[in-house]
Parts: C-alpha cells; sequence; structure tokens
C-alpha cells in the first residue's frame, strides 16, 4: 500500500489512540509534525470515522512522545470535534436507556448490538462516533417490538421481511430492529448466524452494561465477535467499510482477550468458511492497527496474510466508512430500479476487484449478494 506521510500519520495516531500504551510506538521521527499535513489529517479521520481515536492519540502523544507538538488551530479542531462527539454519546446514552425501560415495560425484550454496547470497549467511551441504535430481539419479541415501535416514529425506509430489519426515526434518533443477524453473502454464512441466534436467545448467552441505573443486555462476547466479524465483511463485500468498524472488533478482542472461547469462535468460523478473511483482517489489525498478536486468536504471521492486508487497506482509505467517499446523489436522483442497478453494478465492481484478494469467496458471494439484491428488488425493499 503506497501512502503519503499524513496518511502515515494518521494511523499511527490511530494506533495511540486505540490502545494508549506504552508498549505501541507508532510515532517516528521522520513523522514529525510539521511535516504532516493536519487537514488530510482531520479527513481522513472524519472520512473513517475515528476522529475520536485521533484526538485521544494526539493526546496521548503529548505526554508519551518528546518532541511532539500539534498547533493551536489542530488541537481546537480535535476538540470542537470530540466535545461535540460527547454530547451526542451522553444524549444517546440517555435515549437509549429510557427506550430500553420503555420496551421492558410493554414486556418486550432486546439486547443492543454494536454502537453504545461496543463503545464500552474503547478507553474513552464517549469519544466513539456514535451511529444508531440497533436492538437485536427474538423472533416473538420483534414483532412485539414494531407494533409498539411504529406510533412512537416513522419509518426511515421499508422492512426487510427476510432478515426481519426494520428502521425506524424515532426524534432525532434512528433506531433498527433487527430479528436476525443475517447479512446476506451467502446461505451457509446466515445459517450459521442463525444458529448464533440460538445460542443468544436459547442458550442464554448475553453479558450486559450498566448504563447509568438500565440495566442494558448485549450478545456475549463469543457471539458478539462473530457477529461483528461478519457484520465487516457484509460491508465489505457491499462496498461501504470504515476503520471505525474494524477497530471496535479489536477493541472488542483486546477487552475481552481472556474471555473468549477460541474453540466456539473456530467452529463458527469455518462453518461460514470465513477462516481466510479472518486470518486477513486479523494481519490488518496487527500490521496497521497495532493490535498485539498475542491478543489476537488465530492470527497468522504469513507473508500472504500481509499482502491481502495491504491491498484491503487501500480499499478502506479509498471507500471511507459506509462509503463516505463516494457519490451517493444517484440515491436521490433517480428512481427505485435504477438506483438497485447502480448499486448492484457497484457491487459487482467491488467483489471483482476483492477477486485479487479473497478468489473463491468473492466469487461465491457474489451469487448471494446478487440473489437476496433481487429478490429484494422484486418486493420493493
Amino acid at each position: 500500500m503506497k501512502q503519503d506521510r499524513s496518511i502515515d500519520a494518521f494511523l499511527a495516531l490511530v494506533k495511540a489512540g486505540l490502545w494508549e500504551n506504552e508498549s505501541v510506538r507508532p510515532w517516528s521521527e521522520d513523522q514529525g509534525p510539521d511535516t504532516v499535513n493536519w487537514d488530510k489529517v482531520f479527513q481522513l479521520a472524519e472520512e473513517q470515522s475515528v476522529t475520536g481515536l485521533v484526538a485521544a492519540g494526539i493526546d496521548w502523544l503529548k505526554v508519551h512522545e518528546p518532541g511532539f507538538k500539534v498547533s493551536q488551530k489542530v488541537s481546537l479542531q480535535f476538540i470542537g470535534a470530540t466535545l461535540q462527539m460527547e454530547q451526542r454519546n451522553r444524549a444517546m446514552n440517555e435515549f437509549l436507556a429510557k427506550l430500553v425501560e420503555k420496551l421492558r415495560n410493554a414486556g418486550v425484550y432486546a439486547l443492543l448490538v454494536k454502537g453504545q454496547g461496543i463503545a464500552q470497549c474503547y478507553e474513552r467511551p464517549l469519544w466513539r462516533a456514535s451511529g444508531d441504535v440497533d436492538l437485536f430481539l427474538s423472533d416473538e419479541n420483534y414483532g412485539k417490538a414494531k407494533a409498539f415501535l411504529l406510533p412512537l416514529g416513522e419509518l426511515e425506509e421499508p422492512e426487510e421481511s427476510a432478515k426481519m430489519h426494520l428502521s425506524l426515526k424515532i426524534g432525532t434518533w434512528i433506531v433498527e430492529l433487527h430479528g436476525t443477524l443475517r447479512g446476506g453473502l451467502s446461505a451457509r454464512v446466515d445459517r450459521t448466524l442463525d444458529e448464533v441466534k440460538n445460542d443468544v436467545f436459547y442458550g442464554g448467552c448475553v453479558r450486559s452494561w450498566m448504563n447509568d441505573r438500565t440495566q442494558i443486555f448485549m450478545p456475549d462476547v463469543n457471539c458478539d465477535v462473530v457477529y461483528v466479524f461478519s457484520h465487516i465483511l457484509q460491508h465489505f463485500f457491499k462496498g461501504g467499510i470504515g476503520l471505525r468498524q474494524i477497530c471496535d472488533w479489536c477493541r472488542l478482542l483486546w477487552t475481552y482477550r481472556d474471555a473468549i472461547d477460541k474453540s466456539y469462535l473456530e467452529t463458527r468460523l469455518k462453518s461460514m468458511r470465513l477462516m481466510s478473511e479472518w486470518h486477513a483482517f486479523a494481519a490488518l489489525a496487527v500490521d496497521c492497527l497495532g493490535m498485539p498478536a498475542d491478543a489476537l486468536p488465530m492470527y497468522s504471521p504469513d507473508a500472504r496474510w500481509k499482502r491481502k492486508a495491504s491491498r484491503m487497506m487501500t480499499f478502506i482509505l479509498e471507500v471511507g466508512n459506509f462509503g463516505h467517499n463516494r457519490d451517493l446523489t444517484y440515491m436521490d436522483k433517480y428512481p427505485y430500479v435504477v438506483r438497485k442497478a447502480v448499486s448492484a453494478w457497484r457491487r459487482g465492481k467491488d467483489l471483482f476487484r476483492h477477486a485479487r484478494i479473497f478468489p473463491l469467496d468473492s466469487g461465491r458471494f457474489f451469487l448471494g449478494i446478487m440473489f437476496n439484491g433481487f429478490v429484494s428488488a422484486l418486493k420493493g425493499e
């Protein structure tokens, strides 16, 4: 991956903010602050939704790296962004607590996935860029939650009935209901994710977080690692992955490194035939983001995974978080069928490109993605 000094500096700051640890020495003398285009660093941080991590990295390096300095203008730029982030996260945590209490009072029981739950794995949870509120529900509770919440908000998009997915806007917040964890990559992957769902709801595989005075339940860490990783792949193969998602995965693995059942994880990955993807993303986490190798299950130092990781990082920096850097104006310009056709064309191009990295799975996922997209188009979803 060919990089300029600003990209090198950006990744060094992400590493510093991600770990805030003396064992990680990401900054080198030739990356002196005077050689860095800080506007480019800030732009990259926004594109990848890791502004808080970069700000944390700057704070850490100021204390631990002799000679590291940034201008007042740069400091104020990141301080302003993190203050806004803190305010939004506090407001979202408050909204989440009230929403969960309302649902419980109505006899609806939901788990939190991604978002504010995984933020608790960070050194500074309020500095993680927040997104939507994602609730994971059993079949029965999905129907009850939908009936209870629909009068309180408005639909963001048509319901995806096969995936049991519904997106609502309630006040200023987007709330997504998930009755399954399916990502539509392949039937094999979705079958295994359904098995993980059974582990959660019928095997009691849950953990919790105290959000002020409200106990928020989440999938247990082993199920969550499988879900978070499959979600990363869903966005990677469908064109909109960012570093924030991979940093989430790293922090989840790091925080629960002593609790992860490596046998369970390996069994699930082999069932989905995703071991190659795991090895490649593990190499990216270690080589590009400073993840301690001994805390990453099934990490392999083999050079082929490093080569794949380099190609993946090039793609991630190019497209940005959820396709931030891509022209999405066609979504507002054209009729539904044309939008679907453009999306399918883009996904096909991405899968062709990814065939250099994962030749077998790109073909396997192409069939699943195109079939599911066609079915959704017929249903108007």
